[in-house]
């Protein structure tokens, strides 16, 4: 179970000791933030633009999808982009790049997943100092033009030029909507309009009050689509499987908008749900008697080295408000062109 499903989702006895360490991590957070405003503590300004894109919870929040399209996005319009990552926050390690043949159980599921996503055109570094690790991408591929930091809102050492914060309105993001270690968010959400770009989906909560808040763009979260692990280009609604025997098989990162899909689409599935960062083996996703086994993209990945054809992945896409698409290319080219006559 995770520590969420206990107590990030309610209010407890518990709480009369974590709400004063809420209070000062959010006080810690201002206090940091101020010590690299006034130069206390120095900063890393790179010689490309430096996007950085997170959740405003612990949870993904939909910023995976998020930065599926942003890749998309910059690759379409002639930019290089690389990304960098923790990777696995056990043990995340010296610089190193992620590639398809990485191990997911070293390089984290999620890391894995950006590495098969993107590939080639956009390398994926991972390592403990994120500094180190844009240096380290920037080193081995001259040619890339843009950094992506796939985390780190908190992390003020390498300064960036655009924040992209996604906020997902469904109640497992917001939870009982304390910082943490009392809640699930990363920062209190009534300084959410100072933080940057937001990006919002899901139906927004009437008890969220976001009249403080920036501008947000609208996205729109797709997973009707499943794709064959052992043969990619083949790929189906799920919807179509409705009459088929299924097993559906997630971690707890992804059980609970995984099953809710399930559910909410009408398929009737054997459901699975295992440990956060659970490593499958061969014999969890074996089921003799099963037309389709169902698995998020990320976990499903992680099984490919063992799958059979019975194995299918589901990836969420991102559609993004086009408005926003115009305002990041506008900022990362005017910094571009700026820095090129420097």
């Amino acid at each position: 179970m995770k520590l969420s499903a206990l107590y990030w989702h309610r209010i407890t006895p518990l709480h009369f000791l974590l709400w004063p360490l809420s209070v000062f991590y959010s006080f810690f957070l201002v206090l940091k933030k101020l010590c690299y405003w006034l130069d206390i503590l120095p900063s890393i300004k790179l010689p490309v633009p430096v996007i950085m894109i997170d959740s405003i919870s612990i949870d993904d929040g939909g910023k995976t999808p998020l930065l599926f399209w942003l890749v998309d996005c910059l690759l379409t319009h002639g930019f290089s982009p690389g990304i960098i990552t923790r990777g696995n926050y056990d043990n995340p390690g010296p610089p190193a790049a992620v590639t398809s043949t990485s191990d997911p159980n070293s390089v984290g599921g999620k890391t894995f997943l950006l590495a098969q996503h993107c590939g080639e055109p956009c390398p994926v570094w991972i390592g403990n100092d994120r500094a180190a690790v844009a240096q380290a991408l920037l080193n081995a591929h001259p040619t890339c033009n843009v950094i992506i930091c796939n985390d780190g809102m908190q992390y003020y050492r390498l300064e960036r030029d655009i924040d992209l914060v996604a906020v997902d309105f469904s109640e497992q993001s917001f939870g009982n909507g304390l910082l943490l270690p009392a809640g699930p968010l990363r920062m209190n959400l009534k300084y959410l309009g100072k933080s940057g770009i937001i990006v919002t989906n899901g139906k927004q909560n009437p008890h969220t009050d976001t009249s403080k808040w920036g501008k947000t763009y609208n996205m729109k979260l797709i997973n009707e689509i499943a794709y064959n692990v052992i043969n990619p280009e083949v790929h189906q609604l799920v919807s179509d499987f409705k009459n088929k025997r299924v097993h559906a098989i997630a971690d707890a990162d992804n059980s609970s908008w995984f099953f809710d899909y399930i559910q909410r689409i009408g398929l009737n599935a054997e459901l699975h749900s295992y440990a956060e960062n659970h490593r499958f083996t061969q014999s969890e996703i074996y089921f003799a008697e099963a037309d389709v086994v169902l698995m998020p993209e990320e976990n499903a990945l992680q099984c490919q080295s063992f799958a059979d054809n019975k194995l299918w992945a589901l990836p969420k896409k991102a559609w993004v408000n086009s408005e926003l698409q115009a305002i990041i290319l506008k900022k990362i080219g005017n910094n571009s062109t700026l820095q090129s006559r420097l």
